[in-house]
């Protein structure tokens, strides 16, 4: 005689007291616990590499105002353009240098920005460099 047979054919007890729990709460009891919630996201956006932004050498800063004059008498034509532009990093310091084409909506003197027609505002101060296929730079 082993040590369970009198219990081994008994029916499965179902509480008249307490609900059965749903198969969706009885496997979230077996889920792994993250005891550091985020900590894995923090390692992550601490090794992301991000880029110093570069000053413009004289004669570079000078080709962009020649290029922005240019764009300023050209304004009505809306031309395309492709904007070279350092983009800070919300979280850490640094940042990316990225590339955008749109059509030129404006270039706002108040507050020293180029409007894209796609709602895009790029700083002035963040234009590294502008090509315009539409006109000759």
């Amino acid at each position: 005689m082993n040590e369970y047979d009198d219990i081994i054919n008994l029916p499965h007890h179902v509480s008249s007291r307490h609900p059965q729990m749903s198969m969706m709460n009885r496997a979230a009891q077996f889920a792994p616990f993250a005891a550091l919630t985020g900590h894995a996201a923090a390692i992550e956006d601490t090794a992301r590499l991000t880029d110093e932004q570069h000053e413009l050498a004289d004669e570079d800063s000078e080709a962009l105002n020649q290029k922005l004059a240019y764009l300023r008498e050209n304004l009505h034509e809306h031309p395309t353009i492709t904007i070279t532009y350092f983009e800070p990093d919300k979280k850490k310091a640094g940042g990316a240098y990225k590339t955008i084409e749109g059509q030129l909506q404006n270039i706002d003197d108040y507050s020293q920005s180029i409007v894209l027609k796609s709602g895009e505002i790029i700083p002035l101060k963040s234009v590294l460099d502008i090509q315009c296929a539409d006109l000759e730079l």
